[in-house]
């Protein structure tokens, strides 16, 4: 059968992002600016109680954090802050959603207010007849652009409220054996947005030495980027745990093509030995150890 948007259960959408602004911005200006990200998601949890939400607030980081440190979405020294911000309500189809829009104004007052993010520099996409449409094609080049624009130093912000779903993994990087999904407006038409083509066309193409912070605020928006470390505000966790879902081989291609790149450059013999690596790396466990004992190799020779 084809996919139907869920039904909304009466829900305007966009609980997390309501709950983000209460802690963390009142009057155009922000406040609370010492709590740790352990405090924020908690206390985010609290109001989506309140609310009769079920939502666990998650953090996820390609990098182990410290989440009792001050929370912050732009690092000190900071170059140009760029923002890709989403809004979906599907206006006129079943499941409609009628709080995505606002999610997105009241992130962007966030960004601009109290972040020091330009106009200028933010990128909007809502279905509301007045911005650019949130079509598959024009969330993805608005990725591509964004990773274009970026510079090592540079951050970046990426919002998206609407829904989110699930499809049958369609090449065996899962372990519950489904792909997240992004629904843009057109999905009829167009599909689905998997979590690999997320992490393919902007988590794994942004620039060395710049920041992207991704607030999901959908269905399966804990895992949709299936990054290697996960804090999950439930009670229970005070640290950043590993997640065993967390597209590992993608990480450690993303690091050979970085090493690659640092020691052949961009040419064709780069594109060899990377089209090469790819495949061993999708050959099972035999396939990673290979590629991992190389990456442990070049990284010697550049290091020396």
């Amino acid at each position: 059968s084809s996919f139907q948007l869920p039904a909304p259960a009466g829900r305007s959408g966009g609980a997390c992002t309501s709950a983000l602004l209460k802690v963390l911005y009142h009057d155009h200006h922000k406040n609370n600016e010492n709590l740790s990200f352990v405090q924020v998601l908690t206390q985010m949890r609290t109001i989506l109680d309140q609310g009769s939400y079920t939502q666990i607030p998650q953090l996820s980081a390609s990098r182990k954090m410290n989440v009792q440190e001050r929370f912050e979405i732009v690092p000190s020294g900071c170059g140009t802050k760029r923002a890709i911000l989403i809004g979906i309500n599907y206006v006129g189809q079943q499941g409609e959603l009628s709080g995505c829009h606002n999610d997105v104004g009241n992130i962007k007052d966030y960004l601009m207010d109290a972040q020091g993010f330009e106009e200028q520099n933010i990128t909007v996409l809502m279905d509301d007849g007045s911005h650019t449409s949130p079509t598959h094609d024009n969330i993805l080049a608005a990725f591509r652009q964004l990773v274009a624009e970026t510079e090592t130093g540079d951050c970046a912000f990426f919002h998206y409220s609407g829904h989110g779903g699930r499809l049958e993994d369609d090449d065996n990087d899962e372990e519950d054996g489904y792909d997240e999904t992004l629904i843009p407006v057109d999905y009829k038409s167009a599909g689905q947005i998997r979590d690999d083509t997320v992490y393919a066309e902007l988590v794994g193409r942004m620039p060395e030495g710049s920041t992207l912070t991704c607030l999901m605020d959908c269905c399966h928006s804990g895992s949709v980027l299936d990054l290697p470390y996960t804090f999950k505000a439930d009670g229970e966790q005070e640290e950043m745990g590993v997640n065993p879902n967390a597209h590992m081989s993608k990480l450690k291609m993303m690091a050979i093509a970085y090493i690659v790149k640092k020691v052949l450059g961009t040419g064709t013999a780069a594109s060899i030995v990377l089209m090469v690596l790819g495949g061993s790396m999708g050959g099972g466990s035999m396939g990673s150890m290979v590629s991992m004992g190389l990456v442990q190799k070049l990284a010697s020779m550049i290091c020396k």
